[in-house]
C-alpha cells in the first residue's frame, strides 16, 4: 500500500514511520515546490501532482492550509480522504463554524466580519470581551487579536483590515470571549466502515499561543461529553482518517474551540502512552484497515521542543523520556520536536517532569517550570 502525504513536514514523517512496520510506503507532497519527496531524508522522488497521485493508492494530509486546486484534483482522483470538504473545514473558520452548527455541537457564539459595519454589529452580536481570528491562514496564536473594550475598537480594526486585503476571500470570525478553566483535546478516528475510536483525553498548556504541554487524562464525564461531539462532526461528514477537537472545559462543560482535520500536536504523546499511536491509526483508516486500540498504556506527557535543536545528553538517561526530532533547521519558536515522558502512574510521571525541569531551559521550556513549581507547593 502506497500512501501520499499533502505537505512534507514533521507529521508526514512521523506517519511514515509508523508505516513502515505495515508495510505501508509513505511519499509526501511538497505543496511549495511540487516536489514529491522521502518523508525521513526529504529526498526528491519526483515532481508534479498527477504524477505523484498516479503512484499512490490513497491519497490524505498531514495539514489544512492547501490551496483548494490542489484539493479538488485529488478529490477527483477518487483516492483523498478524509475529504476535500474536512480539510477546508480545517482551513477556513467560516466552514468550521457552519459545520459545528450543523452538527449541533457547542461552540462559541460568533459573527463574520468583512467589514468595518461588520465589525460594530459583531460588537453587538458577539459582545466585549471578544476574540478574533483570521477565517484563513492562522494558527499556533497568529492573526489572533483580543478586544477588551470600546477604546480598541479603532486600533483593532486598523490591524484586521490590513490582514482582510492581504489575501483574496479572507475574513475575520469574532467570538465571544469564554472564560475556560482549561483547554481539553480529543484526537480519534473513524475507519471506512463507520467504526470509531478515540484516545483519553489531553490537558494542554500553551505558551504564547502555541502548545507546549499535553497530559492524557481520566475524566470519564468529559470523555464522555467529547465522545459525543466527535461522533456527531464524523458521521456528519463520512470522516475516514484521525481527527482531533480542541475544547475548552467551562466548569465541566466542553465547548468546541477548533477542529484539525489530521493528526495532532496533542496526540503525539501516544507514540508512548497507547498502544497503537495516532499515525498508525490514520494510516490504518484511510488504508481500510482494521483500526487498533486507543487504550492508554502508561501515564503520559508530551513537551514541545520550540526554536531548540539540542537538549542535555542527561535526558537520554532519564528512565520514561523519549526524544522525537523533526529533522529542521532551528529557528525561533519553530517546532524542531518532542519528548514524550511516561511513568507506571500518575505520581511517577508528576515526579519525571519535576526532574525533566531540572536539567530543561527555563526559558525555553516554560510550562514545564510551571507545572514543577504547582507540584511542590
Amino acid at each position: 500500500m502506497h500512501v501520499l502525504v499533502l505537505g512534507s513536514g514533521q507529521l508526514a514523517r512521523m506517519m511514515s514511520l509508523a508505516g513502515a512496520p505495515l508495510n505501508i510506503k509513505i511519499s509526501a507532497y511538497d505543496i511549495g515546490s511540487g516536489n514529491i519527496v522521502h518523508p525521513l531524508t526529504q529526498t526528491v522522488l519526483g515532481r508534479g501532482l498527477g504524477s505523484a497521485i498516479a503512484q499512490a493508492d490513497v491519497v490524505t494530509a498531514e495539514f489544512e492550509h492547501i490551496p483548494h486546486d490542489i484539493l479538488d484534483t485529488c478529490q477527483q482522483s477518487g483516492k483523498f480522504l478524509p475529504s476535500t470538504d474536512a480539510i477546508k473545514a480545517g482551513g477556513d473558520r467560516r466552514i468550521e463554524k457552519a459545520l459545528l452548527d450543523k452538527a449541533k455541537v457547542r461552540n462559541a457564539n460568533y459573527a463574520v466580519i468583512n467589514t468595518r459595519e461588520d465589525f460594530e454589529l459583531a460588537v453587538e452580536k458577539v459582545g466585549i470581551p471578544m476574540v478574533l481570528k483570521s477565517a484563513l491562514g492562522g494558527y499556533d496564536g497568529k492573526g489572533q487579536w483580543r478586544l477588551k473594550n470600546t477604546a480598541d475598537i479603532a486600533t483593532i480594526w486598523q490591524e484586521m483590515s490590513e490582514c482582510l486585503t492581504s489575501s483574496d476571500n479572507q475574513a475575520i470570525v469574532a467570538e465571544e470571549f469564554v472564560p475556560f478553566q482549561r483547554e481539553v483535546s480529543l484526537v480519534g478516528a473513524r475507519g471506512k466502515d463507520g467504526s470509531i475510536a478515540v484516545y483519553p483525553l489531553a490537558e494542554n498548556v500553551h505558551t504564547d499561543g502555541v502548545l507546549s504541554l499535553s497530559s492524557a487524562i481520566a475524566d470519564q464525564a468529559l470523555q464522555d461529553q467529547a465522545l459525543q461531539m466527535f461522533t456527531a462532526i464524523a458521521e456528519s461528514l463520512d470522516y475516514v482518517g484521525v481527527l482531533a477537537l480542541e475544547f475548552f472545559d467551562v466548569d465541566g462543560a466542553l465547548l468546541v474551540n477548533e477542529i484539525a482535520p489530521r493528526v495532532h500536536n496533542s496526540g503525539h504523546w501516544t507514540q508512548q502512552g497507547a498502544e497503537i499511536c495516532q499515525f498508525e491509526n490514520h494510516l490504518r483508516a484511510v488504508c481500510g484497515l482494521p483500526l487498533g486500540s486507543t487504550k492508554l498504556v502508561r501515564e503520559t506527557s508530551m513537551i514541545n521542543i520550540l526554536g531548540e535543536d539540542s537538549l542535555p545528553n542527561e535526558i537520554l538517561e532519564m528512565a520514561g523520556c523519549h526524544i522525537h526530532w523533526y529533522g529542521k533547521e532551528k529557528r525561533a519558536g519553530r517546532k524542531m520536536g518532542h519528548i514524550n515522558v511516561c511513568g507506571d502512574y500518575r505520581g511517577e510521571l508528576q515526579k519525571r517532569l519535576c526532574a525533566l525541569a531540572k536539567v530543561l531551559d527555563q526559558r525555553a521550556f516554560p510550562a514545564v517550570h510551571d507545572f514543577a513549581k504547582s507540584f511542590s507547593n
